[in-house]
């Protein structure tokens, strides 16, 4: 009878014990963060129609307790969906360069981040990134390596070198790390920095000799975000083709 009694007693504790503790929230998948509209600002989900963000970052392989390091992402587009997925065990980081990233775009990440403790930004000039060392499981680099090889004396824009903007995101990678870069397609010609400046779009063969010189290894290509219709002769603002340009997407490795 002692004995019934006390092991009822136990059950009985280790009951409440469990009742006491908080359920551990499960992480949503990729889809589900993208489908969680109420967690995300309008604007940002009217891009999803062009960006396809689930198939993307499921190409690319994000997953629960990655360290993500978001290139140029203080619209907080792909944030609103990384930190979900990567959870508490996962971070983060948004890296925005300084002539890029004003007052109004200050404030409303820091309102984001308030209600993503997860996630924090760094900010750095363009010409002399600043990031975190040997930090990323997983880059994104989202319509911006064409950026490295623009100049804009109103943004105070310097001639930059793309190889030493590589140098920088490369050393924040841990071996093995992926990145993932989405840009413009550009027709081959033999003036990357002419072509930036005309249309804002990068010759893919142009991008992937740039990343083997840094470093990296390709190791998958998809056309999820590849239109035929566009015959890469309009500035990718334009009102006809913008949010639904012909696309690249490359996966790159940084070798162990």
């Amino acid at each position: 009878m002692r004995f019934t009694h006390f092991a009822a007693l136990s059950l009985a504790l280790a009951s409440t014990a469990l009742a006491a503790k908080p359920a551990v929230q499960p992480t949503p998948t990729i889809a589900a963060a993208v489908a969680d509209t109420a967690h995300r600002t309008p604007d940002n989900v009217k891009k999803d129609e062009g960006r396809k963000p689930a198939k993307v970052l499921e190409f690319f392989g994000l997953r629960r307790g990655m360290n993500v390091l978001d290139l140029f992402g203080a619209n907080a587009y792909w944030a609103e969906i990384t930190a979900p997925v990567v959870g508490p065990t996962g971070h983060v980081t948004v890296w925005m360069p300084t002539q890029f990233y004003g007052d109004k775009g200050k404030q409303s990440f820091a309102t984001f981040m308030a209600s993503h403790p997860n996630v924090s930004i760094v900010s750095s000039p363009f010409e002399a990134a600043d990031l975190p060392k040997n930090y990323a499981d997983f880059v994104i680099l989202n319509e911006n390596y064409h950026d490295s090889y623009w100049q804009n004396a109103k943004l105070n824009l310097p001639q930059l070198d793309p190889a030493k903007f590589l140098k920088a995101v490369y050393a924040s990678m841990k071996p093995g790390a992926v990145i993932g870069v989405i840009d413009h397609v550009a027709n081959p010609n033999s003036d990357t920095r002419a072509t930036v400046e005309k249309y804002h779009r990068i010759d893919p063969n142009v991008v992937k000799a740039d990343f083997r010189r840094a470093g990296f290894v390709l190791v998958g290509t998809s056309n999820l975000l590849r239109n035929p219709a566009d015959d890469h002769n309009a500035e990718v603002f334009d009102p006809k083709i913008r949010g639904n340009t012909d696309r690249f997407i490359f996966k790159f490795k940084k070798p162990r």
